[in-house]
């Protein structure tokens, strides 16, 4: 699954520990998240939806 998190969290002027801690996980976490070696969880996913004020489906979305 693709996602915006990298580019969000660039407009944003945050690191990955700084967007890790907003979110309440690891910083490898993030990355694996960004680089999509990682699906989160649903509640990691709402979490960040909620942080960057978007739909979940705008933030992450199917490789089709």
């Amino acid at each position: 699954m693709r996602n915006r998190i990298k580019d969000l969290r660039a407009e944003c002027a945050w690191t990955q520990a700084d967007l890790a801690q907003r979110v309440g996980v690891s910083r490898q976490a993030i990355n694996a998240i960004e680089t999509g070696k990682f699906d989160p969880s649903l509640p990691v996913a709402f979490r960040l939806a909620r942080l960057f004020d978007l739909r979940i489906e705008e933030l992450f979305f199917d490789d089709q």
